[in-house]
């Protein structure tokens, strides 16, 4: 399965869970009444119970008006920040990735192009098998760098927000800024959605122009899961979210102008040391169109496109002129 759909898959299929436990809690709370028993009873006990007190003592130390709503946002930012370290590591993975997958890209095109061609089922095969070559002899990821953990972590303190408003009259009863904590707010879900966009757009500043048009709809998936679970539970959980956006943006701002400069240095200095290896060649991918090269171990009378020719001379003079470019820069320094 392409490394994209997978990383839909990953995320839906959490936003799906997350989704069903806050419907339960709040079919189960339409009068208020805690849950005793069964799963939802079990989660009220574990997560609902110290979030509802955590909030209850934080907004007893802030005090005045917004108390509860301001213990919820010390609260989610506190979570927040704890969770920046693992989020930046993902990121300088994926920003590791994504600097490499560009020295590796002209044979990926080649694969590419050789896809659509490809009518026969073992051509097909093989085809896809070079791919995957491509990537292990370059010591890439298949998944991109990219995980679902930050999110999954999360997931019980959402929970754990969610029930501690639902179920405490106190908490459910207050307002931020005239806003109550215990409805939904279109408001705050916008602001919270828009931060998140801000970031999406953000981290595609630092994206190779040839990654950007896939990497386009992955992004629009936080924003998206967001608006949707913000509008389906309550304004403190919305501004759990709000606090989340506004930190995001602050860690992007840190990738782009620290990270990434970086890794584009330490990733340039290895490439000069350990060039990509050429795994695809445009004879290869014409020896397997041609159904050549298989049997009686002869080569193929290419009948290729000049076009496509002229299209794969080039983009293997600009691999070596890349790797002499930054051996001849390695060699300065």
């Amino acid at each position: 399965m392409n490394k994209k759909y997978v990383k839909y898959l990953s995320v839906l299929s959490l936003v799906l869970v997350l989704t069903l436990v806050l419907t339960g809690c709040a079919q189960g709370s339409t009068n208020l009444h805690a849950p005793t028993s069964g799963p939802y009873g079990f989660i009220y006990k574990w997560l609902g119970i110290p979030f509802q007190n955590l909030i209850l003592k934080t907004a007893q130390a802030v005090g005045g008006t917004n108390a509860y709503a301001w213990g919820i946002v010390i609260i989610s930012f506190v979570v927040r920040l704890v969770l920046v370290p693992l989020s930046l590591n993902q990121q300088y993975k994926s920003t590791t990735q994504q600097e490499k997958m560009r020295a590796i890209q002209p044979q990926l095109k080649l694969i590419q192009n050789a896809q659509k061609k490809a009518k026969d089922p073992a051509a097909q095969q093989k085809i896809s098998g070079m791919m995957m070559d491509v990537y292990k002899q370059n010591n890439l990821s298949l998944t991109g760098g990219m995980g679902c953990l930050p999110l999954l972590l999360q997931m019980p303190i959402l929970i754990g927000i969610y029930q501690a408003v639902q179920y405490s009259k106190q908490i459910g009863a207050a307002t931020f800024l005239s806003i109550p904590l215990g409805k939904p707010s279109m408001l705050i879900a916008i602001i919270a959605t828009l931060f998140y966009l801000l970031q999406g757009w953000m981290s595609l500043q630092i994206v190779p122009q040839e990654q950007r048009k896939q990497m386009q709809a992955m992004l629009l998936m936080s924003p998206m899961m967001t608006f949707f679970i913000s509008l389906i539970s309550t304004a403190a959980l919305a501004l759990y979210f709000l606090v989340g956006g506004i930190v995001i943006v602050i860690q992007q701002l840190i990738t782009n102008y620290i990270v990434t400069p970086k890794i584009k240095k330490r990733t340039d200095e290895e490439l000069a040391k350990n060039p990509v290896k050429i795994v695809v060649t445009q004879e290869m991918i014409d020896d397997i169109l041609n159904g050549s090269g298989t049997d009686n171990g002869s080569t193929s009378t290419t009948t290729a496109d000049p076009t496509v020719k002229a299209e794969t001379k080039e983009l293997h003079k600009n691999i070596r002129e890349l790797n002499k470019g930054k051996q001849n820069h390695n060699d300065k320094d």
